[in-house]
């Protein structure tokens, strides 16, 4: 067995053993019976409108996604973009991150558009994802009453970081836009000396990046593409805090909106860790913040953890489905060609790939 082939599978193997530990940890001391009475006793009512809600959120940025590509398609379809979103989602249930890619192949087939350039526009989404997120951890940490620092000790050292990331990244992007060739063929020169195959690799990257950024232009877009992104936090807050109200955690106890909010912006760190759908970190995360920020049972903790998160699971996957299905027959009544997970890997020039 070759080298590549043991780093392929390798790669291919790690985000499953990282989710095998996390579901570990998380449901160690978890009681099933208990859960499953819990999850039984569901408020119907509020899992329609958490049901309601999470779409929102995603047309939500599919219309962000949109107002970014204002420059390069004005006309782009919504709900092409949201279908195209769905898949990324769908896809990284199962493979972690190669979601995106897919998410730009099919949108690019679907828009005819550059799929390279598509590609950075969801790097640039997130970026923006990020530095919102980490904005949203600075709101978490001054309206929880005590100190959120104190309680994760892990989340100072990661705003830190990510801060330092996203400004990094932020600098790039304008460097690779502003001095274009300049920049990034000096880098990609001096890469070569050492290895032409990571040259080409950053070459194709830099060129992603500064199509996909450049698309995002104008103050219109601009401005609806700021503002979406603070709503679309604020609704995915309000997902968060209708949860409770699924699995009846106001039972317990008082909830408000603001736990709403810091479970949100916490366990969407669960969500970043690589491992398929973030199924196990998602789940440890947010079981640790409801047990030790807020003092909800360890048993009522996972039910809300394993709702919320099977909710999205199954949605995602679906909305796969129904987003390719739908399209394929809406290109078909056109005369044009159905795409499927092999078709839009095909590489061509008029794709630009």
């Amino acid at each position: 067995m070759t080298l590549d082939r043991i780093k392929k599978i390798t790669g291919y193997l790690l985000p499953f053993l990282l989710m095998a530990v996390f579901l570990f940890f998380a449901f160690k001391d978890v009681h099933p019976d208990e859960v499953l009475q819990i999850l039984q006793n569901s408020s119907l009512l509020y899992l329609g409108l958490f049901l309601a809600v999470f779409l929102l959120s995603h047309y939500l940025r599919a219309l962000r996604w949109k107002y970014i590509l204002g420059s390069v398609k004005e006309d782009a379809s919504v709900w092409r973009l949201w279908g195209a979103l769905m898949v990324g989602y769908g896809v990284n249930c199962v493979v972690p991150r190669l979601g995106e890619v897919y998410r730009a192949l099919f949108v690019g087939k679907w828009e005819n558009l550059s799929r390279p350039s598509m590609l950075g526009t969801i790097v640039v989404e997130r970026v923006i994802d990020i530095f919102v997120l980490l904005l949203s951890v600075l709101v978490s940490v001054l309206i929880y009453t005590g100190d959120l620092y104190d309680k994760i000790s892990w989340l100072r050292s990661t705003v830190y970081i990510g801060s330092v990331a996203i400004l990094g990244i932020i600098v790039i992007l304008y460097l690779t836009v502003r001095y274009k060739e300049k920049f990034y063929n000096s880098i990609v020169k001096f890469v070569s000396k050492f290895s032409e195959k990571i040259a080409d690799k950053l070459g194709y990257a830099f060129a992603m990046f500064a199509d996909g950024f450049a698309t995002l232009k104008g103050t219109k877009n601009y401005t609806f593409t700021i503002i979406l992104s603070i709503v679309i936090m604020i609704v995915y807050g309000a997902n968060s805090y209708i949860g409770f109200f699924v699995v009846n955690m106001q039972e317990a106890q008082e909830v408000t909106f603001a736990m709403g909010w810091i479970l949100m912006t916490i366990s969407a760190f669960g969500i970043i860790i690589p491992t398929p759908g973030g199924t196990g970190s998602y789940h440890a995360i947010s079981i640790f913040v409801l047990t030790q920020l807020f003092g909800f049972s360890v048993d009522l903790s996972a039910a809300y953890a394993i709702l919320t998160h099977l909710i999205s699971y199954i949605l995602f996957i679906f909305s796969t489905v129904i987003s390719i299905y739908l399209t394929n027959r809406s290109l078909h009544k056109q005369g044009k060609p159905k795409e499927n997970f092999l078709s839009v890997v095909k590489l061509n020039r008029e794709n630009g790939l």
